[in-house]
């Protein structure tokens, strides 16, 4: 019961305030899963690109984290090939830093601050660390280059590693493509009420 009073609270909050960047929503019918969409920040090398995460909420929330997990491949120190996530506010003390005070939305926004600011030394891809560590330009052509691969699309599908493009143009794109779904869900909007 209480689980899914302050999930519909934190849901309502999300909806009507969401953090810059962040957006995020139930499934359909459940009250224990979501999915979020984090856009990469600029100035970093995953600018332009939409990172899908899942969220599994458990059956003691608040009292346990949320579960969330990377569904869009990202190359990052912090985060593995499963899309798991290196982040204390995921964790229950002692280890972490989890207390009920945390929501879904703090979290996120956590998560997206480790997006631009990886936490080397506490890694779980020790490859990757070190290569941010120690050879930070090659670190961030990878995740560019995995940006551009996974997390930005075009109409046609999703661009490929090889595509001379940048992630700023990957970026101007899926604004563009954003507005256009919206004309368009605007327009149906409208054909709707001159219909009634």
């Amino acid at each position: 019961m209480q689980r899914s009073a302050r999930l519909k609270r934190e849901v309502q909050m999300l909806d009507t305030e969401p953090p810059p960047g962040i957006s995020c929503w139930l499934l359909e019918g459940q009250m224990d899963e979501m999915r979020a969409q984090i856009v990469g920040g600029s100035s970093t090398p995953y600018e332009g690109g939409i990172f899908s995460l899942e969220i599994k909420i458990p059956e003691r929330y608040p009292f346990e984290p949320p579960k969330v997990r990377f569904l869009t491949p990202i190359y990052h120190p912090n985060i593995d090939n499963a899309g798991r996530v290196c982040l204390d506010a995921l964790k229950l003390p002692p280890k972490g830093a989890w207390k009920p005070s945390l929501n879904i939305s703090t979290v996120l926004t956590s998560i997206q601050l480790l997006m631009a600011e990886p936490n080397p030394d506490d890694p779980l891809m020790a490859d990757i660390s070190a290569e941010y560590k120690y050879s930070k330009q090659v670190f961030q052509e990878k995740a560019r280059s995995w940006t551009v691969k996974h997390a930005c699309q075009r109409n046609d599908g999703p661009m490929k590693a090889g595509d001379e493009r940048s992630t700023a143009e990957c970026s101007k794109e899926n604004v563009s493509r954003k507005r256009d779904a919206l004309s368009e869900l605007q327009q149906t909007e409208d054909s709707k009420k001159f219909c009634l």
